[in-house]
Parts: C-alpha cells; structure tokens; sequence
C-alpha cells in the first residue's frame, strides 16, 4: 500500500467544520481507486460497489448533482484474464482495459439501476482535453447528462491511450474533471484513512491531518509516490490533483472508501478524511484549460526581463524577451515558457511556429514582418492566451 504523508503544520488547522465546503457542494465529482473497485485486484467488489451507488442516489435525491471517476478497467481486465502481474506491455495494457472495462460498466450499470438511475460510460484522453473544441464537448456532455439526471462514469481510455497522451492516473483525472464542470468539491477515495504527518507503516504515532490548505508545498514535499501494486497513485498525486482541483475553487476531501457511509456523511458536514481547502486564486475556464495541458509541445526560455514582465507586470510575451527555443511547434500550439534555471514559468498558446519564433526571437516586435515577410501578431504569447505557473521571484 502506498504512503499517508502530510504536513504535520497542517494538522494544527483541524477544526470541527472542517467538512463544511462538502456539505454545502452542489456539484461533486468522486473518483475511486483501483484498489477499492476491484478488491486490491481479486476482482470486481460488487457489494462495495453498490454501497457508492445507494450513497450517490441519496446525494441525487438531496438535488446534488455527481459525476463519478472510477479507476478499475485494467484490473478487472487482469482478474478476469488470470494476470496476476500488472503488465507492462501497452498492447497487453489495453487489452486487459478493454477486457475489464465491460465488466466495470455493468457493474455500475446494475447498481445504479436499482435506484432507478441512468448512468452513461465517458472515456477520455489526454488529446480530448487539450483539443479546445474537444475539451468544450466533452464539457457540453457532461453538463447535458447532468441536466437530464444520469450519473456520468467517466474512466480514462486506456484501450487506445498512449504513454505520450495518458494520465497517468485517474487523481490527475478527477481534478480534470472537476475543473472542467467547475465542480464544488472532490471526494478522492481511497484505500487509506487519508493524511499523515509521516508515514504510518513506520511511524505508528504519526499525527493525522484532518484539514490542509491545498497547494501547500510542505504537504507535496512530504507526501510519498505510488506504491500500490494494482493503481498507479500514491498521496503524492492525490495531493497534486486537490491543488489542481482548487484552481476552479474545488475544495478535496482524501477518505477512505470502505468506511460506511462515507460520501452521505460528508454531505451532512461530518468530518472524514483529510480536508484540503481550495485556496488558491480561481482561474478562469479558459485558463484552467491552459493550465491543466500534461503534454507541452515545446519550451520558449526566457531573459529575466521577459520572466517578470510576464509574472510581476502582467505583461505579454514578446520576442525580443526569448533567448532560445526547445522542441518543434505550430501557431496555436500550448507552449511552455521557462527562466534561466530551467523553471516552468508560464504557459500559454504561441502565435508563431517554432521555426518563425528562432528566427524572430531577441528582435522587437517592429522588425517581425521585415524578418518573416508579414506579422500575425505583434506578441509571441498574448497575456489574455497565457497563464502564470510559478512566480521565480515569489
């Protein structure tokens, strides 16, 4: 099983309405783990399975609307197909996903349908996201099957996915979702209590964290990596998703998934698991797109004049701030922007293609349409099409 860490500061923020944000959520999303779905990789849990699906019936009858993010296709697949070691071949990988996912589906479809819920199967990747018409569909669906009242499933597509467009793991997912529908609020489950201030397996008396601050640094420089032989999160990315989920202004509750009643007790303001509260400024959708792309198709780095232009002044990226150029991309590409240290600074669409941008970068603006024969636009990377990542300077 994999690590609980947490920021022993953090634990000294517990108070007893620490569930309080739950309570209140209109819009939930709640992912569950490998681990829980198929029984640490026996097979299917159906009886466990069922226990969410009467629990998100209740929270649809109290008018909340819930998308569900389930991990498990891979698993199943391997459980029904004898593996009992994950594999590692990406053929054989969706191969056990598409084996496992029709297994996942009916399984939820069976429950749900016993509380006369519709439920609708939507597998993404990484493309679908960071396609902006593809990412507003997938929006535009989601919003539809909720205002219709069905319970969407959503799983990454693991049967075509490749390690370039994947995930990695459906934490990261879940906090895409939830920025996405503009969620309330994220409810990890997972096969631990939630957070600790060191880990427990070693230190029995380590502190739990009841509540936290997403994003906090001391939390992600505790926290532990995968560890599970069947998922593939650890705290780690639990921690990184609720700090990505707090963007949109979700708050993230970390609980385990086989106490009883988990999700209906949150939503009664009962304190579970580890809280992390979404404090971070709230972007807007367009930025929260830029900012959750995975896949970067290059890196502009910039002078220290450019770097706080863009991060303290609130400025546009114009050529003549770029030193030099990584990778190969076209006009309109997402576009990493990094200082001299090799820092991730901002992130934005670029309005010229990598071969344009090395033969204009360390000119001025004026001289773009005497060098490339005509100018698109004046800017490299115009402030409202960008997003500030990290501040060096901060």
């Amino acid at each position: 099983m994999h690590s609980d860490l947490g920021s022993p500061a953090a634990g000294e923020a517990v108070s007893s309405s620490s569930a309080s944000a739950i309570a209140s959520a209109h819009r939930i999303v709640v992912k569950v783990g490998s681990s829980l779905v198929t029984n640490e990789g026996r097979g299917l849990d159906r009886p466990a399975v069922a226990h969410w699906a009467a629990q998100i019936a209740t929270l649809r009858q109290q008018g909340r609307e819930v998308v569900l993010v389930s991990s498990g296709a891979i698993a199943e697949g391997m459980a029904r197909l004898g593996w009992r070691k994950r594999p590692v071949v990406m053929h054989e990988l969706q191969a056990a996903a598409a084996v496992g996912q029709m297994g996942l589906v009916q399984a939820y479809e069976a429950a749900f349908a016993q509380h006369g819920l519709h439920t609708a199967q939507i597998l993404l990747t990484h493309e679908d996201l960071a396609d902006r018409h593809r990412y507003l569909n997938a929006r535009s669906t989601l919003f539809a099957l909720l205002r219709l009242g069905v319970v969407p499933i959503v799983n990454e597509n693991d049967t075509v996915v490749t390690d370039e467009i994947r995930f990695g793991d459906n934490d990261t997912l879940g906090a895409l979702v939830t920025n996405l529908i503009e969620a309330d609020a994220l409810i990890i489950l997972t096969d631990q209590r939630g957070l600790y201030g060191a880990d427990p397996r070693k230190q029995p008396d380590a502190p739990f964290i009841a509540q936290g601050q997403a994003g906090d640094p001391v939390l992600e420089a505790m926290a532990g990596g995968a560890g599970s032989t069947v998922g593939t999160g650890g705290m780690l990315t639990k921690i990184l998703a609720a700090k990505r989920a707090a963007r949109s202004g979700a708050h993230t509750v970390i609980a385990s998934g086989r106490e009883q009643n988990v999700l209906t007790r949150l939503s009664q303001g009962e304190s579970i698991g580890t809280e992390l509260r979404a404090v971070l400024p709230v972007w807007s959708a367009r930025k929260q797109w830029l900012a959750d792309h995975l896949r970067l198709r290059g890196r502009v780095v910039l002078d220290a004049g450019a770097v706080r232009a863009l991060t303290q002044e609130g400025k546009s990226l114009l050529s003549i701030g770029v030193v030099s150029v990584e990778g190969e991309f076209e006009r309109g590409d997402v576009v990493a922007c990094m200082d001299d240290a090799g820092r991730e600074c901002a992130r934005g669409l670029i309005n010229y293609s990598a071969a344009d941008t090395r033969r204009i970068l360390r000119e001025p603006s004026t001289r773009i349409a005497q060098i490339l024969g005509s100018m698109t636009d004046p800017e490299l990377m115009h402030r409202d099409n960008l997003v500030i990542v990290a501040n060096p300077k901060a």
